[in-house]
């Protein structure tokens, strides 16, 4: 597969993902309130619950799929929730007994990210 075809794969589920987040942030905040941000708590858990499945069937195929996982993996489900690539990256590293990396991953991801949207909000406050 030529990269420009992968770029393209990517361009397109990229564009599916994001107005699918859009959606069911959208359905889910109607529906349940804007109290709590259950849209995003959604589409994380889908999003890493579909991940999780296609990297299953992606495990069984000899790189023949490069198309579709271009397609769904990283354009969809990237653009869906970035969220479900690091629960996919955490679960693989504790299957592979990488306990410290899995731990270490999760608490820079999550406290790194929540202190650079702090120090943003900080810096750049209007």
């Amino acid at each position: 597969m030529h990269t420009f075809q992968v770029y393209l794969f990517v361009a397109m589920g990229g564009a599916v993902g994001a107005s699918m987040r859009y959606l069911i942030v959208q359905i889910s905040t109607n529906l349940l309130g804007k109290g709590f941000p259950f849209g995003t708590l959604v589409v994380n858990v889908l999003g890493s619950f579909l991940l999780g499945i296609l990297y299953s069937f992606m495990q069984q195929d000899n790189g023949e799929n490069a198309g579709l996982r271009a397609l769904i993996g990283i354009g969809l489900l990237g653009a869906f929730t970035t969220f479900s690539t690091f629960s996919l990256d955490t679960v693989l590293l504790i299957q592979h007994g990488e306990i410290m990396k899995a731990s270490l991953n999760v608490f820079f991801n999550v406290t790194v990210c929540l202190i650079s949207v702090w120090l943003a909000l900080l810096i750049f406050k209007g």
